[in-house]
């Protein structure tokens, strides 16, 4: 059975850095591409970035330099750490295991960001 376990975030300032986790368990995904996604209300979710377990990453059109995904396959834990936060980087960030085409059918809970100004 899959477990996805997003954490980290809260409330951070703008300008400011974030990094998010996301703990995984489960022989299926062990070794799986992992991915990052975001949905903002009233809108569709959003691929933001994947790293495979030999650590090619790949980041959506609409993700800047600003982001950075990673992975410790020992420690079975992902990471999204974005720097220079800006207001639109606050919504819920969601963690999945992902295939061709950035497909992605299980989810972790989602994890809150939200950004002051």
């Amino acid at each position: 059975q899959v477990q996805l376990v997003e954490s980290g975030g809260g409330v951070v300032q703008a300008g400011g850095s974030l990094k998010l986790s996301c703990a995984y368990s489960g022989t299926t995904v062990a070794a799986a591409t992992m991915a990052w996604y975001r949905q903002a209300p009233g809108k569709q979710r959003e691929f933001v970035a994947h790293v495979t377990s030999g650590g090619t990453t790949d980041y959506g059109d609409s993700v800047v330099d600003r982001f950075t995904i990673s992975r410790h396959n020992g420690k079975n834990t992902m990471w999204l750490e974005i720097n220079s936060v800006k207001p639109e980087h606050g919504t819920v960030y969601y963690c999945a295991p992902t295939g061709p085409s950035r497909y992605a059918n299980i989810w972790g809970q989602g994890h809150q960001v939200t950004v002051s100004s």
